[in-house]
């Protein structure tokens, strides 16, 4: 009961935590620039930890499969700290292409920003059924959460790649 709790709590504070950072002052008088291309890089490490991951377990090697998805729940707890700091202190920047171009970066942005609420609960769910070693319902979640969180992390990349220029 305490885990389920604490997967509800985190999944709602998440998420309002880091919508409220678009609706408040920021705060002032930090350079710190190179954010959101650092928070790029921790989206592609994790992309290619997740690849690792399911490539170890595919392998039957659960150690190693154990130890890049703590990597990428690290990787991805820093990259959530790393965002908050950079909103907290920048105002959004707006994307300044067009043509169809503009068409498939909101799409990108907007499927990244659903999932990206989505996948908290989920990684949380599947990690708590892996603690418990619960395997069976571990792994039929796993199914969901992995191509989930994949796409995350590589909109992520994405979303800097397209926006970048307009920083």
């Amino acid at each position: 009961m305490k885990q389920k709790s604490i997967i509800i709590i985190l999944s709602l504070v998440i998420p309002a935590v880091v919508a409220l950072l678009y609706v408040t002052p920021k705060i002032g008088g930090f350079e710190i620039d190179f954010l959101p291309l650092l928070n790029a890089i921790i989206n592609g490490t994790v992309f290619l930890t997740l690849i690792f991951a399911i490539k170890s377990i595919k392998n039957r090697n659960r150690k190693l499969h154990q130890k890049l998805i703590y990597l990428a729940l690290v990787l991805s707890t820093i990259f959530l700290i790393s965002y908050v700091i950079h909103h907290a202190t920048h105002d959004s920047v707006n994307y300044g292409g067009d043509g169809f171009l503009r068409y498939i970066y909101y799409f990108v942005l907007l499927s990244h920003i659903i999932l990206s609420a989505i996948i908290i609960p989920l990684v949380l769910i599947t990690l708590s059924r892996a603690l418990k070693e619960n395997f069976e319902y571990h792994k039929k979640i796993a199914k969901i959460t992995f191509p989930i969180w994949l796409y995350v992390s590589a909109t992520g990349v994405l979303v800097y790649i397209l926006i970048s220029p307009y920083y």
